[in-house]
């Protein structure tokens, strides 16, 4: 049966200790505050989560921990990033093994694709498995670009449910509607676009900078699902220095800094990315401490 994925599903990162080794323990206690939030999904190991980065065995750890820790609760979805259709395959393959409720894919790491080779890519990877799949377009990021007209190509496969559409270009959502309706539920993966691709059609958001404000991101979507604009304006307008954090070559670095300062787990990354430092450091952190120093009341009826 087709899934009706809809609402918040955090791309949360990947806890590290800091010589780089997994910390599986810290991931599970996040996951947790976020299920607690409201969220209404879990996307493991997609950019945020250093997917590229981890060892194929450390992603399947993941995984399975992800798994035994949500019970049940929200579904559990895993990025598949390999640099090859055939090991994106046995990865999708691999997820369904361990109870993954479904993928999201992206193009194939390194190779910069064609049209016809990303579609192909894309229609394997669903063979390989029954899961659903929603599919991440981020040109900006990896620099294959799946457009309106692919997308239409690419519905003839029910396992395509959904698009994470990340081209920065917020027309994209009406051109999609516009050219197969509702065919697939639409998420928006740029924080700071949030409310203007919900207003535009958006059903779901797989955030970013949530995952260290994750009651207030609820409730900016909660108000925004509600129809009260003018209350979502005053919070997002508050939220937007952070969410610009989302945005930028070191979003990981500063998404865990961000989580740090919020008592929710700590900064460290896997090489070759490092921790911020120095003046680029300071500016993230004058942003974060700015926005807790402001940080809104949520309203008691809203956590219920």
């Amino acid at each position: 049966m087709k899934p009706t994925w809809t609402g918040v599903f955090p791309a949360l990162t990947t806890h590290l200790h800091e010589d780089q080794t997994l910390d599986l323990d810290a991931t599970a206690k996040h996951i947790e505050v976020m299920i607690e939030s409201g969220v209404q999904g879990l996307v493991m190991l997609g950019s945020l989560g250093e997917n590229a980065a981890l060892e194929a065995d450390e992603k399947r750890r993941v995984m399975e921990m992800t798994v035994d820790v949500a019970r049940g609760r929200v579904p559990v979805l895993s990025g598949v990033s390999e640099t090859s259709t055939a090991a994106a395959c046995r990865y999708a393959r691999d997820m369904e093994r361990l109870g993954a409720d479904g993928l999201m894919v992206l193009p194939a790491m390194v190779y910069k694709s064609d049209p016809s080779e990303t579609m192909i890519h894309f229609r394997a990877v669903a063979d390989a498995s029954d899961l659903p799949i929603i599919c991440y377009n981020n040109p900006i990021a990896y620099g294959v670009d799946i457009t309106p007209a692919m997308f239409a190509q690419l519905a003839d496969e029910e396992k395509f449910v959904a698009i994470k559409e990340s081209s920065g270009n917020t027309c994209r959502i009406s051109d999609i509607i516009n050219l197969v309706g509702d065919r697939y539920m639409l998420f928006t993966g740029v924080d700071d676009l949030a409310l203007e691709s919900i207003m535009l059609g958006a059903k779901g958001w797989i955030a970013g900078i949530g995952l260290a404000f994750p009651k207030e991101n609820q409730y900016l979507w909660d108000l925004a699902m509600a129809g009260e604009w003018e209350k979502a304006r005053e919070l997002y307008r508050w939220y937007m220095p952070l969410l610009h954090l989302d945005v930028s070559l070191k979003f990981v670095q500063n998404i865990k800094l961000c989580i740090q300062e919020c008592g929710l787990g700590a900064e460290w990354v896997r090489a070759p990315r490092q921790p911020l430092a120095g003046a680029e450091r300071e500016a993230v952190l004058k942003v974060i401490r700015h926005g807790l120093a402001n940080r809104p009341s949520i309203p008691t009826l809203a956590l219920a």
